[in-house]
């Protein structure tokens, strides 16, 4: 519902101001073009880089997290085989620790996944900018006056719901990013 009232909006946004264009009297009729940005990440050589370095990255996270586990978990194993024989308050004690652990383990999973995704931030950034300028540059050298991303996300309704193939301009902007458009590739045109 959220996504057809946005493209509704947008919709009227851009009919009004085709039509308040032609009033003033704009001779130069809008062009519209679209592109998957998904798709041209994924095929540029920079992606894979990425790839490898978040997944390094995840691994380190995901081996501290397990130490951090197997230690509790541990932990647990010797306090349930020696509760009997300790005191009341050396049994307080120690489950205050597990407990306290517990927690300190959360924390940390929640931290490594927000530096995880700060991670993936930082390394696409420069790359987004990069897909960024070339879809400008795309724009002006052959009179688009709007370039339209065709993926809207994993997991949500597309905006741009039909369009004919001689307006998607994936390929153009692989070629301004200097990367060979492959062959019957899904995501492009011709």
């Amino acid at each position: 519902m959220r996504h057809k009232l946005i493209f509704a909006a947008l919709a009227a946004f851009l009919l009004s101001f085709g039509a308040m264009a032609q009033t003033q009297g704009s001779t130069k009729p809008m062009k519209f073009g679209y592109t998957n940005v998904s798709y041209i990440l994924s095929v540029m050589p920079e992606s894979k880089q990425i790839e490898s370095e978040l997944g390094t990255y995840s691994r380190q996270l995901e081996n501290q997290l397990k130490a951090k586990a197997e230690d509790f978990q541990s932990r647990v194993e010797n306090y349930e085989r020696g509760q009997t024989t300790m005191t009341a308050e050396a049994r307080a004690n120690t489950e205050r620790e597990l407990q306290q652990m517990q927690t300190q383990i959360q924390q940390f999973q929640q931290e490594a996944e927000n530096n995880l995704q700060k991670k993936q931030m930082s390394l696409l950034e420069p790359v987004t900018e990069k897909i960024s300028k070339a879809i400008r540059s795309v724009a002006e050298e052959n009179g688009y006056t709007y370039i339209f991303n065709s993926d809207a996300g994993l997991g949500t309704t597309q905006i741009l719901l039909h369009a004919p193939d001689e307006d998607n301009v994936t390929n153009l902007v692989l070629k301004k990013l200097g990367v060979q458009p492959p062959a019957n590739a899904t995501g492009a045109s011709k």
